[in-house]
């Protein structure tokens, strides 16, 4: 079954990182571009890790995961490599009203890391529904390429009308047109690039 995909706000979400290796490393550099409100949790932790820890100020234990640690936390991610560890971190998670991501067992995941694209305000989120993160990664990569730096301010421009324009039918249609051209100059950018 496919994943719907939904944009989350981390803003009153609590998160766990369980894992102190590369495969926590990666993820833990995704969760850091939309929030800084994370516990990592790991017997070892790897150097790039440590640094990352130390440099946004994470709150972290050195030690073995608990069940009880669990507690409090809206979103748990078991980045271990033992997949009965993971298991039983998902199992614990239900009833509790927490989201769960165990990295290799897809059974065992409420949500997946999509490969995305971050720029300012812009976010494009790419998923093969765990069929390939390989193909998911190439797209990204390939999408990544088709967009302007210039997106950034373009984006503020807009969000300035949105906040100054009435609402309505007028405002939409301005929108409209502004995002059109925007997109069609972009496209002939490209193209004179690639000739």
């Amino acid at each position: 079954m496919a994943y719907f995909p939904a944009f989350i706000r981390f803003d009153d979400k609590k998160i766990l990182l369980i894992g102190g290796g590369n495969i926590a490393l990666e993820k833990l550099e995704k969760l850091l571009d939309f929030t800084s409100e994370i516990k990592v949790i790991a017997t070892r932790f790897n150097e790039e890790t440590q640094s990352i820890i130390q440099t946004h100020q994470l709150s972290y234990e050195e030690k073995k995961y608990e069940e009880r640690d669990i507690e409090g936390f809206d979103i748990v991610i078991a980045a271990v490599d033992d997949f009965d560890l993971q298991e039983e971190i998902f199992k614990q998670t239900r009833g509790k009203n927490i989201l769960c991501n165990c990295v290799d067992l897809q059974k065992y995941c409420d949500f997946i890391f999509p490969s995305y694209i971050k720029r300012d305000d812009l976010t494009i989120a790419v998923s093969t529904s765990g069929a390939s993160p390989a193909m998911a990664k190439q797209l990204r990569i390939f999408l990544s390429q088709l967009i302007p730096d210039s997106i950034g301010t373009f984006l503020e421009q807009m969000k300035h009308y949105r906040k100054t324009m009435p609402k309505g039918k007028e405002r939409m249609q301005f929108l409209d047109k502004k995002a059109q051209e925007y997109i069609q100059t972009w496209g002939k950018k490209h193209e004179e690039k690639t000739d």
